[in-house]
């Protein structure tokens, strides 16, 4: 059974060392002056279809590889958390369609139509910096059964997406400048603010 969450947790470390990799700036910049114009075109789908499949192993060890239970939520309780998973799930996609689904895809590029992004700061950017992240770790965490198996990839996942909302944070100071500053000051990061001040 330990042998699961030993699988699980070396192949996230896999997992995010290639997912940072491909993420990192510099290694775009090395890819964009190999590769011509068309790494524009088709880099964000690429991204996108590598990291669905690298989800796969996930799936595997989670399902089908032998874990120890640890808690199992019962009635009606696991009905309501099921319910608040929906919830976040549903916030998540709509927080996606805020930033623009398409382009998030790499589906806009492919077809030449993306346009120069703008800094979201309205919908659920207007009360914190980093909605996809909230709702993905409240969608984990709000499972009503749990392994040791999915905890470990739970607490995996939860310390990634810090991660990778700081370094999406460096990402958008440089594309944003002081405007991303000037919201950066006024909005928090992970905890919501109930109240957007206008403007």
């Amino acid at each position: 059974m330990a042998s699961s969450v030993l699988a699980l947790t070396g192949y996230f470390v896999f997992f995010a060392a290639v997912h940072s990799l491909l993420a990192d700036l510099r290694f775009k910049n090395w890819a964009r002056r190999s590769l011509g114009k068309s790494f524009d075109r088709f880099a964000r789908l690429a991204f996108v279809i590598l990291a669905l499949i690298m989800v796969l192993p996930f799936i595997y060890i989670l399902i089908f590889m032998p874990t120890r239970r640890l808690y199992l939520v019962s009635y009606p309780w696991s009905l309501a958390m099921a319910g608040f998973q929906i919830l976040a799930a549903l916030a998540l996609l709509e927080a996606l369609r805020q930033t623009g689904a398409f382009t998030f895809l790499g589906l806009s590029q492919l077809r030449g139509t993306s346009e120069k992004r703008r800094l979201v700061t309205d919908g659920f950017y207007c009360h914190l910096r980093n909605p996809l992240f909230l709702f993905g770790a409240l969608f984990l965490w709000l499972s009503p059964a749990m392994t040791a198996s999915l905890l470990a990839f739970n607490i995996l996942a939860t310390a990634y997406f810090y991660l990778g909302a700081r370094h999406e944070e460096r990402s958008l100071r440089e594309e944003f400048g002081p405007e991303y500053e000037e919201y950066r000051r006024s909005v928090p990061m992970f905890l919501p603010r109930l109240k957007c001040r206008p403007g």
